[in-house]
């Protein structure tokens, strides 16, 4: 996968975080491939490293934006009312239950008992009722926006939470999964930026910034206890170098690995690799507020002009056609990939309508991304005679140029998170994009009481924005997880934005 995505004010979204520097430091060996015994290295004693490319540059789970967070932190270290299960369905956590009323306007839930903040305090109700508030009131804080209908918060009785909303939303049971929906304890004087203390079953012991975070078990955790000592995720932006790491037996597990480098894993009898799908959306953003893209023409003749599967290839193969703004694991997918398909003989055209017959463009974005993409971009929009200039910026110019001042023509970018078609549906958000029918039916998509009509809505939404060219989107992720003999309970599909490892263990 790769970089995080920002904070959008009060209306957030993700798009992944950078690495900010290559790791490669010594750790605790689990098994290697010169030979180390692995048979006294496993059990409850064990030390798990795992290699990632996303590091967070603040532990602030409620305002510092990005994937890198979501990853990690979310299940493992904060938990809330419900969770999600790896296929996306609803599992209750700090809930025993919950309950919806009939005109979906009533959320009901009874706290479970017994369960205990890492500082060993009990969770409360009243600590629910603040910590929903609080991501309510403060627009600053992440995902505040997916709260914006719940008009009270409240605990009407002893272990009991009650939302009530103006209208239904279909997607507050999924947003209180996230960071919206996290519970944190009212009479903590920890740093958020540098400590956590949620409820769930590890701890933020270190924090090496541009090297490692690692996790402790916690061992008054409330519910089946870890099964390993410690988790070690290290930060390695490059591919050759993490490949390279896990191959000489230096990381236990790599997430994900290089399509065009998996190869050199295969065949080791140490090393499992497994393809996992996910809700990576590698998207080459326009800013529709600015020309050319102002021109519809111009927006489909760019479309028409790159040919994803070439570009699949050039990376390794690690990923799907999509077509269309809403991934195949998301409510609403149809497929889309007819709409402006492969045609650069009908792309010169477009653009010679248009007037536009030799353009020059720049790309921009996050060089945590592969060259790869934008050398293929290049090469590909150069047929129908439109000239690439490619810049590849560290995230955080990234974030400032092109997330929040908006200063680009075309930006890529990979937004992993699950059902954020509301992006599309947003005005304000980066990509300039601003159509009254995808918002109307948006709209009408989260106050469906039915998941037949929400479906619904959002497909007839997806076709609007596809058919509109409001961008292109390259392709879905497929990741590949490189997992070493012995290790168990890793996640293999999604593992790009969420890492769920209270099942990890080491045989």
């Amino acid at each position: 996968m790769s970089p995080l995505l920002p904070r959008r004010g009060s209306r957030t979204a993700r798009v992944a975080l950078a690495a900010t520097a290559v790791a490669v430091a010594s750790a605790l060996t689990l098994t290697a491939c010169s030979g180390s015994d692995s048979s006294d290295r496993g059990g409850d004693d064990a030390t798990v490293r795992v290699g990632l490319v996303l590091e967070p540059t603040s532990l602030d789970i409620r305002t510092q934006s990005g994937a890198a967070l979501d990853q990690v932190l979310i299940d493992n270290v904060y938990q809330g009312l419900v969770g999600r299960t790896a296929d996306g369905e609803i599992r209750d956590v700090l809930a025993s239950g919950h309950e919806v009323s009939a005109d979906g306007k009533t959320y009901t839930f009874t706290l479970r008992e017994g369960t205990t903040f890492q500082d060993g305090k009990p969770v409360t109700a009243a600590d629910v009722v603040w910590s929903l508030q609080q991501a309510k009131d403060n627009t600053s804080y992440v995902d505040s926006a997916k709260l914006a209908g719940v008009t009270s918060i409240t605990s009407p009785s002893e272990g009991v939470v009650e939302l009530q909303l103006a209208q239904p939303d279909s997607d507050l049971l999924f947003s209180l999964t996230g960071r919206a929906g996290l519970v944190l304890e009212q009479a903590a004087k920890n740093d958020l930026s540098d400590s956590a203390n949620g409820t769930g079953p590890y701890e933020v012991s270190s924090w090496k910034q541009g090297d490692s975070l690692t996790f402790s078990r916690n061992d008054d955790y409330w519910g089946t206890e870890p099964k390993v000592a410690k988790i070690v995720f290290r930060y390695i932006t490059d591919p050759s170098t993490a490949v390279n790491a896990m191959a000489n037996g230096d990381l236990d597990v790599l997430n994900p690995v290089d399509g065009t480098l998996a190869s050199q894993l295969q065949g080791n009898q140490d090393i499992t690799l497994h393809r996992g799908k996910t809700t990576d959306k590698y998207t080459l953003a326009f800013n529709d507020a600015r020309a050319p893209f102002t021109d519809k023409r111009v927006r489909q003749a760019i479309r028409q002009a790159i040919d994803p599967k070439a570009l699949i290839k050039a990376i390794g193969g690690t990923g799907v056609e999509q077509g269309g703004p809403i991934p195949e694991l998301d409510p609403g997918y149809q497929d889309l990939t007819s709409i402006d398909a492969y045609d650069p003989d009908n792309a010169k055209r477009l653009l010679a309508e248009a007037g536009q017959s030799d353009l020059d463009l720049t790309l921009t974005y996050a060089n945590v991304y592969p060259a790869t993409i934008g050398d293929v971009l290049k090469s590909q929009l150069a047929e129908v005679g439109i000239t690439l200039k490619v810049e590849r910026v560290d995230f955080a110019t990234w974030l400032d140029q092109v997330f929040k001042k908006k200063d680009f023509q075309l930006s890529m970018v990979d937004h992993v998170e699950a059902r954020d078609f509301g992006n599309w549906a947003n005005p304000d958000y980066y990509f300039g994009y601003d159509n009254p029918e995808v918002q109307r039916l948006y709209a009408e998509s989260i106050a469906a009481t039915s998941q037949t009509e929400k479906e619904q809505a959002l497909r007839e939404a997806a076709r609007i924005v596809s058919e509109d060219a409001a961008g292109e989107w390259l392709y879905t992720a497929t990741e590949i997880t490189a997992v070493r003999k012995g290790v168990t309970g890793f996640p293999v599909d999604g593992g790009n934005s969420r890492l769920d490892l209270a099942g990890l263990a080491v045989r």
